[in-house]
């Protein structure tokens, strides 16, 4: 479970920024909260705000920490690691990027950080509070200098097997070093960043033809039914790729498909009343369908891994080509007490002010990005910070700039006039 990240020096985001999942004293809409360690914790999150703001760079910064982690062990001396630091300012172009995590992992609090640019890594850190209280895992400072307790002695061994542009978290772990593990996991495995659904197709696609025990079909058929899409039934396929489509494929990407190579076929089944008031099944291929049909359709399979094994979700523009009253519903998903027993986490950024209501959200569960113009810089913050009354229209005060996001464009006269 994510309970706070914060970042500084990372594309348009200069100074440091901190989102939270940590629930407030607020007593509204308890279901989205979630209890453990003392503290409750959210179940979902939106993020709003104009565009070029820098919604999308707070998900950049959580999927590049993830990509790094994955592929720290296949680092060679000299390699770049991928960070961009903020560059509209002379010093902070020149100075590391900086990252930190704190997370609930089987019950134990963890806290996770780091410095680096695309050279090195200059500061690194775990800790974790077994007892309630602070210990030490390991530090790094400087370059690869480190610091154990007498308890972590065993990491000494490990420390020679690290460079500079190696993640030590990822090699402690990759030499059996049981406390690094839950950490190392956390990063590989608990965390999906999507911004894409296209890219994510031919994923769902293998999930939906190895669902051998109709669990997946269950939830998607379900989920379908929620958002009034006629679709009663589906049917994937593995098949060869027909030759003149992998001759269309640019050169890049052609080698990883050599002849004979197998793809999905789907299909989906709706029911219809013919003329004759008969009801008849008619077959579609999958990519008649609507865009925001297939978009759904895509994203049933990681819904429902992310839900039963209680990991987090984090959608750049889940409301991408998805009618508000169905991103209602993947939201309500997340905040039910009945499907959401295992602590998943959903995050989002979006345009659609339908969904600002404190009917579905608390107010620390709403969160805006605004970009100093001038400076080019991102600053982040919640409704929380605002003296907002139960009763407020917050869709009307966010399109009237009350919130500070000014949405979209800047009209000099209010979006929303007053009544």
């Amino acid at each position: 479970m994510l309970v706070q990240f914060s970042v500084q020096n990372y594309m348009s985001i200069k100074e440091k920024i901190v989102f939270s999942m940590l629930a407030s004293c607020d007593k509204e809409l308890p279901e989205n909260t979630i209890e453990g360690n003392n503290e409750r914790y959210l179940k979902s999150a939106v993020i709003y705000g104009a565009n070029a703001s820098g919604k999308t760079n707070l998900f950049k910064a959580i999927n590049s920490v993830i990509f790094m982690m994955k592929n720290s062990n296949n680092m060679q001396p000299g390699m770049k690691l991928p960070i961009t630091p903020f560059k509209l300012d002379e010093n902070f172009k020149k100075k590391p990027s900086s990252f930190e995590f704190i997370m609930i992992i089987n019950n134990i609090k963890y806290v996770y950080g780091f410095s680096a640019d695309s050279n090195r890594i200059y500061e690194e850190y775990l800790y974790y509070y077994p007892n309630g209280r602070e210990t030490e895992i390991f530090e790094r400072t400087e370059i690869n200098k480190f610091h154990y307790t007498l308890a972590e002695k065993k990491l000494k061994d490990i420390e020679n097997k690290n460079m500079e542009n190696k993640f030590f978290l990822a090699t402690a772990t990759t030499w059996n070093y049981e406390k690094t593990k839950p950490v190392f996991d956390f990063f590989t495995n608990g965390i999906n960043v999507l911004f894409d659904y296209e890219n994510l197709k031919v994923n769902s696609f293998e999930e939906y033809y190895n669902d051998k025990n109709g669990e997946l079909r269950k939830f998607s058929l379900n989920l379908l039914n929620e958002a009034e899409i006629n679709i009663n039934d589906y049917n994937v396929t593995n098949v060869e790729i027909p030759e003149e489509q992998l001759s269309t494929m640019p050169p890049e990407l052609r080698v990883f498909f050599p002849k004979g190579a197998k793809g999905f076929n789907v299909t989906t089944s709706h029911n219809i009343i013919d003329e004759s008031g008969k009801e008849k099944s008619i077959s579609f291929d999958f990519e008649e369908e609507s865009l925001g049909t297939k978009n759904l359709f895509i994203l049933n399979p990681i819904l429902l891994s992310v839900l039963k094994e209680g990991k987090i979700l984090i959608v750049d523009e889940l409301d991408r080509s998805l009618h508000p009253f169905l991103v209602k519903y993947i939201v309500k998903l997340f905040n039910s007490e009945e499907y959401n027993k295992n602590g998943a986490q959903l995050i989002f950024n979006t345009h659609d002010t339908n969904l600002l209501s404190l009917n579905l959200f608390r107010r620390d569960q709403i969160w805006f990005t605004e970009k100093d113009y001038k400076k080019g810089a991102t600053d982040l913050y919640p409704l929380d910070d605002f003296p907002v009354r139960k009763t407020e229209n917050i869709q009307k005060g966010y399109l009237n700039g009350r919130y500070g996001a000014v949405p979209f464009v800047a009209m000099g006269d209010n979006l929303w006039p007053e009544e």
